[in-house]
């Protein structure tokens, strides 16, 4: 407990300034709602449409590529940790098992690049839409 109890001394302190500084900012700050500071706030422009949007799938995508990413780094950051200071015969099955898991790596990566999954311009896939949904004629 010795060489921990900085930091936890620390983690304490850093708990009740930021709670306290909530709580001072809640009870002395302005109470003057509004109509306009109870709207939402969208980057500094007036917020249009309905909330419940839908995203581009490509969104979903980049994300769970960025989550592969991590995973990726967290494992091969581990892996080569223990790498290092492994007995010879589990060298060989580890790294057997890091060629595996790296060509699974790659070939989803690559169907993702195949796919376009990372790539963010809509004006092709509007373009190619347009292209297969013929415009109705005589609609106004």
């Amino acid at each position: 407990m010795g060489d921990y109890t900085g930091l936890l001394i620390l983690t304490i302190l850093a708990a009740v300034i930021a709670g306290a500084m909530v709580t001072l900012s809640w009870l002395l700050g302005p109470k003057s709602p509004t109509r306009y500071k109870a709207s939402p706030y969208e980057c500094g422009v007036a917020p249009v449409g309905d909330a419940r949007e839908r995203f581009p799938i490509k969104f979903y995508l980049v994300a769970m590529l960025f989550i592969l990413f991590d995973i990726e780094v967290v494992f091969l950051w581990s892996w080569m940790t223990v790498f290092r200071e492994a007995e010879t015969a589990f060298k060989v099955f580890s790294f057997a098992e890091v060629l595996i898991y790296m060509a699974t790596w790659i070939a989803g990566y690559l169907y993702a690049v195949r796919v376009n999954a990372m790539d963010w311009d809509e004006t092709t896939s509007l373009a190619s839409a347009d292209e297969e949904q013929p415009a109705l004629e005589g609609a106004a």
